[in-house]
């Protein structure tokens, strides 16, 4: 009985502290500042885009609801759109060694430079670092933050949870309303959803 009740109480905290590991980032909050390198070894430091719209996309080059969205080119087409009205675009992929989608930062910016990513920059989060920060839990995963460092948006890129890039379509894209109702001073009318794809391979 007592080696019933010590096992059960070991699988209780190691679940807290699994849980744990993640932090509860709520919308209308502060964003957690992180400083990590990008695939051309330049820092990224998220304080110091204060002022401007920043986007965090979680990705994995081999899950197939990120191939949906790269393989359309919706992604692309995304990132541009924004980048080119002055947001701060960043793909962050947070598989570790030996999981999917986890590759070199030579064989990442080969692969991101043939779909034509127009993201400002790639990070290879290989520690899960930055992921846990944001309780990221799939790819694709968006967090908008606004100019002055709040969490607007959270959750899915868009309403229909498919790999199939006919749907995107007929898709409301989460992502794309609240940029542009953010940037247009107007209130972000869906500010979470529960994001969709493969889980991150931490």
């Amino acid at each position: 009985m007592r080696c019933v009740l010590n096992t059960f109480l070991a699988a209780i905290v190691l679940l807290s502290f699994s849980l744990s590991a993640f932090a509860d980032v709520a919308v209308g909050e502060a964003a957690p500042n992180f400083i990590i390198k990008d695939t051309h070894l330049k820092p990224v430091v998220l304080a110091s885009y204060r002022g401007k719209f920043v986007v965090l996309e979680w990705f994995n080059v081999d899950c197939p609801f990120v191939k949906k969205h790269y393989g359309s080119g919706n992604m692309q087409r995304l990132q541009k759109t924004y980048t080119d009205k002055g947001v701060m675009w960043f793909s962050i992929c947070s598989s570790a060694p030996g999981k999917q989608g986890f590759y070199s930062a030579e064989e990442i910016n080969k692969t991101m430079a043939q779909k034509g990513s127009q993201a400002t920059a790639v990070i290879l989060d290989t520690r899960g670092e930055v992921g846990r920060l944001y309780g990221a839990q799939t790819t694709p995963h968006i967090f908008i933050i606004d100019p002055e460092g709040i969490l607007i948006y959270q959750g899915a890129i868009d309403s229909i949870p498919s790999t199939d890039p006919a749907d995107i379509a007929n898709a409301q894209n989460y992502a794309a309303s609240a940029l542009d109702s953010a940037m247009a001073d107007q209130p972000v009318s869906v500010s979470s959803t529960k994001s969709y794809g493969c889980s991150v391979k931490y």
